[in-house]
C-alpha cells in the first residue's frame, strides 16, 4: 500500500550533474583547441554572418585571451537561455534554411562547450537583429562551477543594456585567462581550418569570410588572408546538371578557354549520366618553377608554402566544408597516386587546390554521425567518379598537346640543323681556295663526330626507354601480384598446418622442404614487389635534406628478404654521425639499389660458400666515402673503366644501365665514383665520394 508520504518522496528528486561532467564533455572529448573554436565560427555561419573574426592575444603564454566576433543576426535573452545555454540540444534544422538560404551546420553544443572552457572566464555579448536597440551580456566564471557540488547550484545572469548608436548586429565571445597556451601547431591547424571552412575561393559575394588576427603568429594570419588562385597555370571547371550530365572546360591563367568537353566526350561509358546530385568541381593547377611564375608577382616558395597548408580537393556540401576531405593525408581523389604514372601532366595535392561544391537539396549526400566525413554510398561514389573522369580527360588533352608540341619542336630542330649546315657550307664556299679546303675538312670531321655522338645518345635513350618499360612492367606486376602472392603464402601455411595435424610425427622431408620452399619463394616475390613500389614513390623525388645513412639503412632493409632467401650476409659499417646533403631520396636510393642489385647478381653466379655484402662509410672533412664490397668473383670479362658505359654488361639478361645510373647520379650530386675489380672481400668494390653539408 502506497502512503501519502511515499508519494511525496517521489515527487521532488530529479537528476543533477556534477561539474566534472563539464570537463568530460568539454576538454576531454575535444582535446584540440581549434575544434572548439571552429565550432564557434560554425555558429556564426548559422547566424547568417558574412564575416567572423578570431583574435588571439598572448595565447603563446598562460592567461592569454581569445576574442570571436561576428556580424550575424545575434541572440536575444530567450535565444541565449533556451538554446545557447542548453547543451546537447539544437534548435537548428537542415530542413529550415536561414534567411540567406544557408543550411545550418553547427552541432549540438559540445564543441562550443569545449571552446568556452578554454579560458577560466567566458563572456558573451549579443546584439540581436530583432531588437536593434538592445544588447545582452552573459558572464560564465568556470571557477564557480569547480567549487560547486552540482551544476545547478551556479546561477547565471543575462543582463540587458542599451546598445550604443551605430553598433551593428552580431555576437562577441571573449575567452579570458586561458588554461593552456596555444602552440604554433594549434594555431596552424586553426588557420587552415578557418581558410577552408566556408569560402576560401573568394568568388561568392554572399559568402562567409572567417579571419584570423594574431600579433604572435603574424605569418599564419597572412597565410589565412592570402590567395594565389590567379597565379594558377590552369583552372579546370566542371559541372554536373540535374540529369547527371557533365561538362568541363580548362582555362589558362588569363581566363582564356583552352579546352572544353561535353558529357559524351568526358565519359562515353556513362550515357545515362551520373547518379548523384548536382555538383560543381573546380581545380586550380600550379606549375611550381621560376620560369612559369616569373611573370607573376609571387615567388615559388610563397605558393608552395600556401599549397602545403591548403592544397588538395575540398568538399563543400550546402555551402560548408566537410572534413576530412582535402585535409593533409586525405587524398580522396587519389591525385598523388595518379601523378606517379605521369608527373608532368597530372596535378598532385602539393601542386593544386580545388573544391567539389554540392548544394545537396535532397540530402543525397549524408554526413556520418561522428562528423568524420560522408557516408560513401552510391551517390558519393558516382560523384567521385565524375571528378576522376574529368581529371583523366584533362590529362589526356594535355598529353595530346604535349605530343604535338614535341613533334613540332623535333621537326623545327631538324630544319634548323639543316639550315645551319647549309649556311656553314655556303660560308665555306666563299672562303679563299687555300683556306676553303682546310675548313671544309675540319667541318667534315666535326660532322662525322657529331653523327657518332648522336648515335651514342640515341643508343643511350633507347636503353633508358627499355629500362623505363621494364620498370613500368615491374611496378604493374608488383601491384597486381601482391594479393595472389599473399594467398599462395597463406595457402602454404594452411597446407603445412593441416599436414602436421594429419601426419603428426611422420610430417617431415620431403613434404616439409617443399612447403618451406613455396613459402620462401612467395615471401621473396612479395619483398621484391614492395621494393619496386617503394622505389617509384614520387614524394622521394622532392629535393630537400637527405640523411645518407638513413637512406642506406632503409634500402638495405627493403632488400633484406631477398638477401635472406639467397643466404647472403649483409653488414653495414657506418661512420659516427648523421651525414646529410641536399638532394632527393630517389637519387640516393638509385645509387644504393643499383649497387646492391649488381652485388646480388654477382653472388648468384658465385660458387656456394660464405656470401657477403658489406657497406662502409667514412667521413673526411666535408666528404663522405662509400665503399660497397661483395665476396663474388669480381669484375670479369670487361675492362673496369667500361663498366660505367650504358649497355655494357656481362649478364645475359642485363640492361647495362645500373652502374651508368650510379655514375650519372653521383656526378649530378657533385661526387666521384670508382671501382676495384677485386676488393677487400675478393669481389667487386665500388668507391663513391660525395660532398656533404654536415655530419
Amino acid at each position: 500500500m502506497t502512503t501519502a508520504n511515499d508519494r511525496q518522496l517521489r515527487l521532488f528528486p530529479h537528476l543533477r550533474f556534477s561539474p566534472y561532467i563539464l570537463k568530460r564533455l568539454g576538454e576531454e572529448l575535444n582535446p584540440s583547441p581549434e575544434h572548439g573554436l571552429i565550432e564557434l565560427v560554425r555558429n556564426a555561419y548559422d547566424a547568417d554572418a558574412h564575416s567572423c573574426r578570431i583574435r588571439l592575444e598572448n595565447v603563446d603564454r598562460a592567461n592569454g585571451r581569445i576574442l570571436i566576433e561576428d556580424d550575424g543576426v545575434g541572440m536575444n535573452e530567450e535565444n541565449i537561455e533556451n538554446h545557447w545555454l542548453v547543451l546537447g540540444q539544437s534548435s537548428k534544422s537542415v530542413d529550415e534554411p536561414t534567411k540567406l538560404g544557408r543550411t545550418p551546420v553547427g552541432s549540438k553544443g559540445l564543441g562550443r562547450l569545449a571552446a568556452l572552457r578554454l579560458g577560466t572566464v567566458a563572456e558573451l555579448i549579443s546584439r540581436p537583429e530583432s531588437k536593434p536597440q538592445w544588447e545582452y551580456h552573459l558572464k560564465i566564471d568556470w571557477d564557480r562551477y569547480d567549487e560547486a557540488s552540482v551544476v545547478e547550484e551556479v546561477e547565471l545572469e543575462i543582463r540587458a543594456r542599451k546598445r550604443a548608436k551605430g553598433v551593428v548586429n552580431g555576437t562577441v565571445i571573449t575567452l579570458s585567462g586561458l588554461r593552456h597556451q596555444l602552440t604554433r601547431a594549434d594555431v596552424t591547424r586553426l588557420a587552415r581550418g578557418l581558410l577552408l571552412l566556408a569560402d576560401p575561393f573568394s568568388d561568392n559575394p554572399s559568402g562567409f569570410d572567417p579571419r584570423l588576427e594574431s600579433e604572435e603568429f603574424k605569418d599564419l594570419e597572412t597565410l589565412v588572408n592570402q590567395r594565389y588562385f590567379r597565379d594558377a597555370e590552369y583552372h579546370l571547371s566542371a559541372a554536373l546538371d540535374a540529369n547527371g550530365r557533365a561538362s568541363a572546360r580548362v582555362l589558362d591563367f588569363k581566363g582564356k578557354e583552352i579546352y572544353s568537353a561535353t558529357h559524351d566526350e568526358l565519359t562515353p561509358r556513362k550515357k545515362d549520366g551520373y547518379h548523384c546530385p548536382v555538383a560543381q568541381f573546380d581545380l586550380w593547377v600550379f606549375i611550381l618553377n621560376k620560369e612559369t611564375l616569373s611573370t607573376h608577382n609571387v615567388t615559388v616558395t610563397e605558393v608552395r608554402d600556401w599549397l602545403s597548408h591548403f592544397g588538395g580537393v575540398h568538399m563543400y556540401v550546402r555551402g560548408f566544408r566537410v572534413s576530412p576531405f582535402g585535409d593533409r593525408g586525405n587524398d580522396w581523389l587519389d591525385l598523388d597516386r595518379a601523378r606517379v604514372s605521369d608527373p608532368e601532366l597530372r596535378p598532385g595535392t602539393n601542386s593544386s587546390i580545388g573544391r567539389m561544391v554540392v548544394p545537396n537539396p535532397g540530402n543525397f549526400l549524408v554526413q556520418k554521425t561522428d562528423r568524420s566525413g560522408l557516408i560513401e554510398d552510391e551517390a558519393f561514389r558516382e560523384l567521385k567518379r565524375f571528378a576522376s573522369d574529368t581529371l583523366k580527360w584533362m590529362a589526356k588533352r594535355r598529353l595530346h598537346d604535349r605530343e604535338q608540341k614535341r613533334a613540332a619542336e623535333k621537326t623545327a630542330s631538324t630544319d634548323r640543323v639543316e639550315q645551319s649546315k647549309q649556311s656553314v657550307a655556303e660560308a665555306i664556299e666563299k672562303l679563299p681556295a687555300p683556306k676553303r679546303t682546310a675548313v671544309k675538312d675540319a667541318f667534315e670531321r666535326y660532322e662525322k663526330e657529331r653523327v657518332q655522338q648522336v648515335a651514342i645518345w640515341q643508343k643511350e635513350v633507347q636503353l633508358y626507354r627499355t629500362l623505363s618499360t621494364a620498370g613500368i612492367a615491374a611496378a604493374v606486376f608488383a601491384h597486381e601480384s601482391s594479393n595472389p602472392l599473399r594467398r599462395i603464402f597463406l595457402t602454404a601455411k594452411k597446407i603445412e598446418s593441416s599436414q602436421k595435424e594429419k601426419l603428426g610425427r611422420r610430417y617431415g622431408p620431403p613434404l616439409q622442404g617443399q612447403i618451406e620452399r613455396i613459402k620462401s619463394d612467395a615471401e621473396g616475390l612479395q619483398a621484391f614487389g614492395q621494393l619496386t613500389l617503394s622505389l617509384i614513390d614520387h614524394d622521394k623525388r622532392r629535393l630537400g635534406r637527405v640523411e645518407i645513412h638513413g637512406v642506406l639503412q632503409r634500402v638495405c632493409d627493403n632488400f633484406q628478404a631477398l638477401m635472406k632467401q639467397r643466404k647472403v650476409e649483409h653488414t653495414l659499417q657506418l661512420a659516427e654521425g648523421t651525414p646529410f646533403l641536399r638532394a632527393s631520396e630517389a637519387a640516393l636510393e638509385a645509387i644504393v639499389s643499383n649497387i646492391l642489385t649488381n652485388s646480388l647478381n654477382a653472388l648468384g653466379n658465385s660458387t656456394p660458400g660464405h656470401l657477403r655484402i658489406v657497406w662502409k662509410t667514412n667521413i673526411v672533412g666535408d666528404t663522405l666515402e662509400f665503399r660497397a664490397c661483395d665476396s663474388g668473383h669480381g669484375i670479369q670479362g670487361i675492362d673496369v673503366k667500361d663498366i660505367w658505359l650504358p649497355g655494357e654488361t656481362t649478364y645475359v639478361a642485363g640492361t647495362g644501365l645500373g652502374l651508368a645510373i650510379v655514375r650519372d647520379t653521383v656526378r649530378d650530386l657533385g661526387g666521384s665514383v670508382d671501382a676495384l675489380a677485386n676488393g677487400s672481400l675478393g669481389g667487386a668494390e665500388i668507391i663513391i665520394n660525395l660532398p656533404i653539408l654536415g655530419a
